[in-house]
């Protein structure tokens, strides 16, 4: 693997077993965590293991679920996971799934924040400073000492939960200006206190709940944190102070790895997807009353962005060179030849969400030497399906969580 500080950099194969901390992958293929829509009552359903048991026996080393709250108020539209007791017996049906086709499971565990859409959960968004919500249309609410300190204590009751029912591995969700991506925002976080100011000032809380999700699961897990590279809006993060953060996150000894990402879905999801911006889709599942000041503000808020196969190469590249710790690569990868140019340059692990969406079975394909370019067009139209079971749809089949409509917004199919 990499050695920053000899230089050496031995390259792995894509399917050989890898180690991630505690853990042992079959292979360095990652299915990314991807807004499922199939738990309209914020526990597991049949359709959301189906949906992660295709994928694992489509060959991936590890499918990660997303998105599980670690409270009712971090849920982004009120139907996401909630990891309290009443969730463990599904979490459990869904960790074994998993496992029955020699996958890892991991759990993306988050709190939405300012992502939040406060009229569906029924509770205030929370965010570092006071600011009015385009997603909810509402003020946030500014989050005390009490506050952060409760959330910690959430974060480290659901690590616990679903170390318990079995998963592999969890991965702590500190990108696309949820909660804790916001304390890291520039942008978002005006605090004059403890957490806020300094990036090490603004970093506290996240480094927080790190080292209490690390105490929780201790040596039994892997634990990965998701984060941004660059917001992708003006005054948000970026590599001038995202990579010192990585540096400080690394120097604390609690992770097994970074998930490296970017974009804000408060303000510039279509950063994180790259591709056509399915504007006109969106609108469509919107209630008649949104639809004329969604198109209104999509322009600004969902822009276009050409599509480039491993598009945050670039930005990651600053991180490899930076750090010692392993990293996941993700941003449209679709091609066997491009994972394994991501491990000649020292990633240990490569992430992929739209291509499995298209092909649950590529990556067994990809080992068989079947597999030719994934047959994803990046048009991004699996994003309007996100509150209804997230699916390709070029691909024929139900719609299997329900009609729901989508509230004015875009919350997180690469959550």
């Amino acid at each position: 693997m990499h050695d920053r500080a000899s230089g050496s950099r031995t390259v792995p194969a894509v399917f050989a077993p890898a180690a991630l901390g505690p853990v042992t992958l079959r292979n360095r293929i990652i299915k990314s965590a991807t807004f499922e829509g199939r738990t309209r009552y914020r526990v597991v359903t049949d359709e959301l293991i189906e949906f992660h048991r295709r994928v694992a026996a489509g060959g991936v080393g590890m499918s990660t679920v997303a998105y599980c709250a670690v409270s009712p108020e971090g849920s982004t539209d009120g139907h996401t996971i909630v990891l309290t007791p009443e969730a463990a017996p599904g979490l459990r049906r869904l960790t074994d799934a998993i496992h029955e086709h020699g996958a890892l499971a991991s759990a993306q565990i988050g709190h939405a924040g300012p992502v939040a859409n406060a009229a569906a959960t029924g509770h205030p968004a929370l965010a570092p400073t006071r600011f009015f919500s385009p997603l909810a249309m509402r003020w946030t609410r500014a989050a005390t000492e009490d506050d952060i300190a409760r959330v910690t204590r959430a974060f480290a009751d659901g690590a616990r939960l679903v170390a318990g029912c079995g998963f592999d591995a969890v991965e702590v969700h500190l990108g696309h200006n949820y909660l804790l991506s916001a304390f890291l925002s520039p942008k978002l976080n005006r605090r004059d206190d403890r957490y806020g100011g300094s990036l090490e000032r603004r970093a506290a809380f996240p480094r927080e709940v790190l080292a209490a999700v690390r105490e929780a699961v201790g040596d039994r897990v892997a634990v990965l944190a998701k984060l941004n590279m660059a917001d992708g809006v003006r005054g948000g993060l970026w590599l001038d102070e995202s990579v010192p953060l990585a540096q400080l996150l690394e120097s604390d000894g609690v992770l097994d790895a970074l998930v490296l990402t970017g974009g804000s879905s408060l303000a510039n999801p279509m950063y994180l997807f790259r591709g056509e911006a399915p504007v006109a889709e969106m609108a469509a599942t919107m209630p008649r009353a949104t639809r004329a000041a969604f198109r209104l503000v999509a322009p600004r808020m969902m822009p276009a962005y050409p599509f480039e196969e491993a598009f945050f190469l670039p930005y990651a590249r600053q991180f490899r060179e930076a750090l010692s710790l392993p990293l996941v690569l993700l941003g449209g990868i679709t091609r066997l030849a491009t994972i394994e140019a991501a491990l000649a340059e020292g990633f240990d692990f490569v992430a992929m969400a739209r291509a499995l969406l298209r092909e649950p079975d590529l990556v067994a394909r990809m080992e068989r030497g079947e597999a030719a370019p994934s047959r994803c067009v990046h048009c991004n139209k699996c994003m309007p399906t996100i509150y209804r079971g997230t699916r390709c749809v070029l691909v024929e089949g139900p719609d299997l969580a329900g009609s729901r409509t989508v509230p004015v917004g875009v919350s997180a199919l690469g959550s």
